[in-house]
């Protein structure tokens, strides 16, 4: 499939036909919709006493599948194996690839977007990111710009599909002061400049995170758009799934598998250092991460890490997470591995006074990217926060952070 990276780039997005070969289309739309079946059959027996019979299927205005998540996972068979066998296809995973500017990008989610059971109308703009446990927006654009996006998203529509709309070029820089107006009059109409995405069956829209995008109208007209994304890493809990691959696939699967599994130990070795106040060794770890990143990627994964340290402060220096805001707590019991975060497992790889030390070491730069008081930007998954929703902090590089530590 011909591709312009340099397109994706400078726009943020790419939309691409016949994604999914023709002749596979049919057979595809057959084992998704035997997947949504067996979904729809888990959320009605998970449903609550006071939840209409078919639970999450009739509850939500955009019912999503998880096929790398259990229990789903564990239904996949020989009939609806396709529906994983697509994401390592050339048209996915190796456009992927080419995109990312890596010779093996990984799958990281493979989902299903549904249409709801009653017409739910538009969601928000947004830009996927929630900067508490992130990072400012702008360390994403400065890394973006020097050296290209560490991760993509895909829609891929088993059915015509007009839901999607971005804005081009949105993901290097910060919303205009007309999009803040807009977006807190009302932010579920379409933004000046903005483009709708009209997907044929079979097509597929790329975009690189952090492009603000809406989800125009959640109806009742058919809906199956695949939904996931490509990055270097991810964590696989679960790959009961494989043994129904081909077996290139299941390779491929135990390849992406073990170079995962080393990520948690890179991270480990990177806070360590910083324990150890070694800045060589810090440095070793950074390039094992996120290999040839420049400056500023160096500085953003320097701030996930901060967001690592916090959340191994959180669950082994004070576990009983009292006085923790709520926006923090939930995310200290989860994992987002795209960020550096392994989740709470993770936190006990470090004794309690280790985690005191780890966070004494990034008090600094955290403080640096928090304002006085709380303050909110709309177009982001967040309410107000003290955290800076665009601004990286100023003056101070990686190479400030690591002399911090005297």
């Amino acid at each position: 499939m011909q591709i312009d990276r340099d397109e994706l780039l400078k726009e943020g997005y790419l939309i691409l036909r016949d994604v999914i070969p023709p002749d596979e289309l049919e057979s595809l739309r057959s084992g998704y919709e035997l997947m949504v079946e067996r979904q729809r059959k888990i959320w009605a027996q998970e449903r609550k006493p006071d939840d209409r019979p078919g639970g999450v299927w009739e509850s939500s205005a955009q019912p999503r599948l998880h096929l790398h998540q259990s229990p789903l996972a564990d239904l996949v068979d020989q009939q609806t194996a396709n529906t994983v066998e697509i994401w390592l296809h050339e048209n996915t995973q190796g456009v992927s690839s080419q995109l990312l500017g890596v010779p093996d990008a990984a799958v990281t989610e493979m989902m299903m977007m549904c249409s709801p059971v009653n017409d739910r109308g538009p969601a928000a703009w947004h830009r996927d990111l929630h900067p508490i446990d992130t990072a400012p927006l702008q360390g994403y654009i400065d890394d973006i710009q020097e050296t290209g996006p560490r991760y993509v998203q895909w829609n891929i529509s088993l059915y015509d599909d007009d839901v999607l709309w971005v804005v081009p070029g949105s993901h290097l820089r910060i919303n205009t002061d007309e999009e803040n107006q807009q977006l807190l009059g009302d932010p579920r109409v379409p933004l000046p400049g903005s483009v709708q995405t009209h997907l044929k069956a079979a097509d597929g829209v790329v975009y690189i995170l952090p492009i603000l995008h809406w989800g125009s109208n959640y109806s009742t007209k058919l809906r199956r758009t695949i939904h996931g994304g490509f990055s270097t890493h991810t964590q696989y809990p679960n790959l009961n799934y494989t043994k129904h691959l081909s077996a290139t696939a299941q390779e491929t699967f135990g390849r992406w598998a073990e170079r995962s599994t080393r990520m948690p130990d890179y991270t480990e070795s990177a806070l360590r250092a910083t324990i150890e106040k070694d800045a060589p060794a810090y440095d070793a770890a950074l390039e094992k991460l996120h290999p040839g990143r420049g400056e500023k990627g160096v500085m953003l994964t320097s701030v996930f890490l901060c967001k690592a340290a916090l959340f191994v402060y959180l669950n082994r220096a004070n576990r009983d997470l009292q006085g923790v805001p709520d926006n923090l707590r939930h995310r200290a019991d989860s994992a987002h591995p795209t960020t550096l975060n392994w989740g709470p497992e993770f936190a006990d790889r470090f004794s309690k006074k280790e985690a005191e030390i780890l966070w004494e070491r990034f008090r600094t730069l955290d403080a640096k990217l928090q304002a006085d008081r709380e303050h909110f930007f709309p177009g982001f998954q967040s309410g107000p926060m003290r955290y800076h929703f665009n601004e990286m902090p100023a003056d101070f590089g990686a190479r400030d952070f690591t002399a911090s530590w005297d």
